[in-house]
């Protein structure tokens, strides 16, 4: 490098004399050329004479100039020593009597982007819409934000978009948004890209790009990926230039027009997903297991990785699910994601448990759930103005009068120390509406939860798997316990009474999955399904109740032998009356023996049992068994009790199978008012005895008033019991037929 100093420098002055008196005024000019990597660029320094060295050709009294070469790369101010005069290093086009020609300019298109995603599938129309909303939306630049669960695959959409559409573009420019600290760096390197920025620049770097873009003639695209919330990039957000801004977030919290939420695949692309990364074909495995992951692409991702790694089939894989679930889906790298499902999420996690404790504990409480929309409101009711200690008390009663303490003090002290648990976690719930409205928001910001409506949302079932493997198993058992509590809180008192019925239903899917087999709630839900016309489901949860209680209670508690009752009950309502009258007539026994032959539940199952008799064709005996049966009922309960009206309306539909109808009619006749001032006008069995008078008044001979009768009672069995009802369906069926009679 000294050596193109010397020649440079002896072109301007001459004579080596010269040159030497020259040499002791750079010292300093010398001390800067060494030290870096590669070429720098040229630079000009001029310098003032200071010991009385002239050029030759120049003035006396003019200072002489002088040029150097430097070489290395030293960015910054160079000095050339006593009297110089200090320049920026950079590019010059003279150096002495030679003209450097300057750096010829290319062309550029900055672009910074991931790689696509190699196979997108079932988000063509997502794509499509991110590309319709940015040329239709209101102003410029148009702002969409793709937002949805980690997971989900909002970076792929935008990245794709970007890939698509990058000719369209002067500029495609992807900026990590996760942090305000690392988005500004983002920035300042994007400024200097584009030349605005120069080296200790002191100008804020995210309003020169904004200058630039605003300046622009030609389009233009950022991505803002994986922003926390709109706070976090509204300042860096361009307010003018003929662009594009496309964001990616877990928060939910953005303008409607901007927001474009991006659910789950749909179950065809998700079975594609599992069979094209994992290289297998069994596509009935592959639905399973997408089924399993809710759709979720990182998990199926990460679950066709496993499996192209290890070999497993999809069922083995699914196999591995049900039995190490926690442990699996820490397994299996994604293509495309930095994380795995059991990490995805614990950036939002911890977010939440520092700043919202109780929107963690609702989540808790929510994950014990059904996957389907949880009526969350709903179940945070019952702590609205009530203490922890009184829902406890509440369920406690609710838990005695079904039976399902033992009787034991011993136990019921052990039985009694998971709710005094769950009473503990009470209190970190949200109580009072605002409480809950500031939970629900706090989830929602991380797309934890579905968008609320009418006081519901769902959790993605990984979401809520997650949330419950990240706690040791005496905890997740004391949030099952409170999700129990909450839900036996706001279950109807009488489940067959259809004015329960629409929130046994909302409720159905989260009591099959919350409550066991032992709990009050269980049978009160068996009790609502026969009621309202799903025997066959009915059937199937007195059978588990049945299991439970015997082996909990003992085989011949009151509570085992009342779901003993229920089932032969539902048997029988299934079609199988001889399995039915079976069972009643091995229940009879037991229950004589246990509660005496006139406790009133002996006497229910004697009256069953004489039902199913009468079923099977043995019309003399069951109208025998309920005339015996009605002397003691009135006896022991009273003449207007429900169940002796129900003997009642027994003996008088027998006696018209009998062959006396005229006698049956008159029978329901008198039956009716008093059904409807027992049990009010709309009651099931009110209706029923209203269908049957309508029956025998055809039967005696009178079609017309039947079809009358039928054709008023249809529409409020319809409204009360609903048009599928196995009881509407019949009214509408007798109906039909004694219209034609008629």
């Amino acid at each position: 490098m000294l050596a193109g100093v010397v020649d440079i420098v002896a072109g301007m002055f001459g004579t080596p004399g010269n040159l030497l008196g020259v040499l002791d005024e750079m010292d300093s000019l010398l001390s800067i050329a060494v030290g870096g990597v590669g070429l720098m660029v040229v630079t000009m320094v001029v310098v003032r004479a200071s010991r009385g060295v002239r050029d030759e050709t120049a003035d006396s009294s003019s200072a002489v100039e002088r040029s150097i070469s430097v070489e290395g790369d030293n960015p910054g101010v160079a000095l050339t020593g006593d009297g110089a005069t200090a320049v920026n290093v950079g590019r010059v086009d003279v150096a002495g009597d030679v003209r450097v020609e300057p750096r010829p300019q290319v062309p550029t298109r900055p672009v910074q982007l991931a790689p696509r995603t190699p196979l997108l599938l079932g988000r063509e129309e997502v794509v499509a819409e991110v590309g319709r909303r940015l040329r239709r939306g209101p102003g410029r630049p148009c702002v969409v934000v793709i937002y949805g669960l980690g997971g989900v695959g909002k970076t792929s959409v935008a990245v794709e978009y970007a890939h698509r559409h990058q000719n369209d573009y002067r500029l495609v420019w992807q900026l990590p948004a996760t942090d305000a600290a690392v988005l500004s760096v983002a920035f300042a390197r994007l400024a200097a890209l584009l030349g605005v920025r120069e080296t200790e620049d002191p100008a804020d770097p995210v309003d020169q790009v904004h200058a630039a873009l605003a300046a622009s003639p030609e389009p233009w695209l950022l991505i803002f990926d994986n922003a926390p919330d709109a706070d976090t990039v509204r300042r860096f957000l361009p307010p003018a230039g003929p662009g594009h801004v496309l964001v990616t977030s877990r928060s939910g919290s953005w303008p409607p027009e901007q927001g474009l939420e991006l659910p789950v695949l749909d179950p065809d692309p998700a079975v594609d997903l599992v069979l094209a990364r994992s290289g297998q074909e069994d596509a009935v495995s592959a639905a399973a297991v997408a089924v399993e992951l809710g759709a979720l692409p990182l998990a199926l991702e990460q679950a066709a990785a496993f499996m192209a790694e290890t070999g497993l089939r999809p069922a083995e894989y699914l196999e591995l699910l049900h039995d190490q679930r926690a442990e699996l889906l820490g397994q299996g790298q994604p293509w495309g994601y930095r994380e795995r499902i059991t990490t995805t999420w614990q950036l939002s996690f911890d977010n939440l448990a520092r700043t919202s404790p109780q929107a963690i504990a609702l989540l808790r409480v929510l994950s014990c759930c059904s996957h389907e929309p949880i009526p969350y409101q709903l179940l945070l009711s019952p702590l609205d103005g009530r203490a922890p200690r009184e829902v406890l008390a509440a369920d406690v009663r609710r838990q005695r009068a079904y039976g399902r303490l033992p009787g034991r003090r011993l136990r019921r002290v052990r039985e009694l120390r998971p709710w005094l648990s769950a009473v503990m976690a009470l209190q970190e719930l949200p109580s009072d509406p605002l409480a809950v409205n500031a939970a629900v928001s706090a989830l929602r910001g991380h797309s934890l939860i579905s968008h609320p409506a009418d006081g519901m949302a769902s959790v993605h079932r990984l979401v809520q798997a997650v949330t419950l493997d990240r706690l040791p198993p005496q905890e997740q058992q004391r949030w099952r316990d409170v999700a129990a509590m909450l839900l036996e809180s706001v279950l109807p008192d009488d489940p067959a009474d259809p004015a329960g019925w629409p929130r046994y239903a909302e409720l159905l899917p989260h009591i099959l999955t919350v409550l066991t087999p032992m709990s009050a709630g269980t049978g009160k839900t068996a009790q609502y399904l026969g009621a309202s016309g799903d025997y066959r489901t009915a059937r199937a949860l007195y059978e588990e109740i049945g299991e439970a209680l015997a082996g909990r209670l003992g085989p011949e508690h009151p509570s085992t032998l009342t779901a003993r009752h229920e089932l032969a009950r539902w048997t029988g309502e299934l079609g199988d009356a001889a399995a039915a009258r079976r069972q009643y007539a091995n229940l009879l026994a037991i229950r004589q023996r246990v509660s005496g032959a006139e406790h009133p539940d002996t006497l229910t199952v004697r009256h069953e049992l004489a039902r199913w008799t009468g079923e099977l064709g043995d019309v003399v005996a069951a109208r025998d068994m309920y005339a015996g049966l009605l002397v003691v009922r009135e006896r022991v309960s009273g003449a207007e009790h429900p169940d002796t009206l129900t003997v009642r309306h027994e003996l008088a539909r027998w006696t018209g199978e009998l062959g006396d109808p005229v006698a049956a009619r008159d029978q329901y006749a008198a039956l009716l008012p008093v059904r409807e001032r027992v049990s009010g006008s709309e009651h099931p069995d009110t209706l029923t005895a209203r269908a049957n008078l309508a029956y025998w008044i055809g039967r005696a001979g009178d079609p017309a008033a039947a079809r009358d009768q039928y054709a008023a009672l249809l529409p409020i069995r319809e409204r009360v019991l609903g048009p599928d009802h196995p009881a509407t369906r019949s009214t509408r069926e007798q109906l039909a037929y004694w219209t034609e009679r008629a």
